[in-house]
């Protein structure tokens, strides 16, 4: 069994974020996006992963995540020279696939940890050419759509319909057999120029093959925009966060709940209230750092306020006692205030960016 994740794509939804970095290196709890979808595989069993990467952020890709030795896998390394659809991606992946089965996850997604294990138990026990994940949502025209019979059955599957035959949306995960790519083949690109993994298991179905759907109960988040980036970071903190103190927290300091704290930080006359993750090399002064919040590493906090935030690497705020909420600040950027102001703040904040708030 082989696994195939897909990290190309530009990231227009996590703009301005994504103009400098990839979106599935975005951290969720201080952990890249792609991490978690990496380590499902290797805990279901599976640790042949190829990763599909873009000429814009693949070198990135490749220099953060490495070969797969810190996961216990082997990752190889698949260039998608264009955003063609999910089913190119499998088609440029044939070499590293070849005949073996395979799952195949979208990158930037988060399911509860476990449940790949048991789709995949369900998918080599019955022998399937094909099994999807579905799962109940309220907009089913935004997403791919199937149609299933009593037995779970796959009928039809429509991408964004406008009369939805269901509420059933296809979630970022599919197991598929080696016949996948004869009806790859067959398709031809759809209207927005791309070969849909949709049509490809379209043709398995009107071809009579065993193509089966099962339904996610547990948690699945697709993280490509601010405020489903925000509910995964909380959910990931909210579920699988320990206590654990390794820098430096002074007497006038409160730390509160569940908070881990990395390696070489610095608290000082700070209240902490968790579920809270704080990176290496941090220094914080004089705030008060809220629930759900993810501050990476060597970032500097002074005089602020926040919560329900992720705080990217590098970044510098000050002087902001107005709470920040539900915000996500870039890389190394810079933050600061003069006056105060009687609300709270919300921000999107992109990588290396300067702001002063006066």
């Amino acid at each position: 069994m082989k696994a195939l994740i897909l990290s190309g794509g530009k990231g227009t939804r996590l703009r301005p974020l994504t103009y400098t970095g990839a979106k599935q290196l975005v951290p969720v709890a201080n952990k890249p996006i792609l991490w978690y979808g990496i380590e499902e595989m290797v805990a279901a069993g599976i640790t042949d992963i190829g990763i599909i990467i873009s000429p814009e952020t693949g070198s990135e890709v490749k220099a953060k995540t490495g070969n797969g030795d810190r996961f216990g896998a082997k990752i190889t390394y698949i260039l998608q020279d264009q955003p063609a659809g999910l089913a190119h991606a499998v088609k440029v992946a044939l070499p590293f696939l070849g005949d073996s089965p395979f799952v195949m996850y979208l990158g930037d997604n988060l399911i509860q940890q476990g449940d790949l294990s048991y789709f995949l138990k369900k998918f080599t026990a019955q022998q399937q050419d094909a099994l999807i994940l579905l799962r109940q949502v309220s907009n089913p025209s935004a997403f791919g759509v199937a149609k299933v019979d009593e037995t779970g059955r796959v009928l039809q599957l429509i991408e964004k319909p406008k009369q939805p035959p269901s509420n059933l949306a296809l979630v970022g995960v599919y197991f598929f057999s080696h016949i996948i790519h004869d009806a790859i083949a067959c398709i031809q690109p759809s209207l927005r120029g791309e070969l849909e993994i949709t049509d490809a298991i379209q043709c398995l179905i009107d071809q009579q093959k065993q193509v089966l759907a099962c339904q996610l109960e547990g948690w699945w988040l697709d993280t490509g925009k601010k405020d489903d980036l925000l509910e995964a970071n909380r959910l990931i903190l909210d579920t699988y966060l320990n206590t654990e103190i390794l820098g430096e927290i002074d007497a006038q300091s409160q730390v509160i709940g569940r908070v881990q704290i990395g390696a070489g930080s610095k608290v000082v006359n700070c209240t902490v209230r968790g579920p809270i993750v704080i990176g290496s090399n941090c220094y914080l002064e004089n705030c008060f750092i809220g629930p759900y919040t993810s501050i990476a590493n060597n970032t500097r906090l002074i005089d602020t306020d926040i919560e329900h935030s992720v705080v990217l690497e590098g970044a510098r705020i000050a002087g902001i006692h107005q709470r920040i909420i539900d915000s996500v600040i870039g890389q190394r950027a810079q933050l600061t205030v003069a006056p105060r102001r009687p609300k709270a703040l919300r921000f999107m904040i992109g990588d290396d960016c300067q702001i002063e708030l006066t």
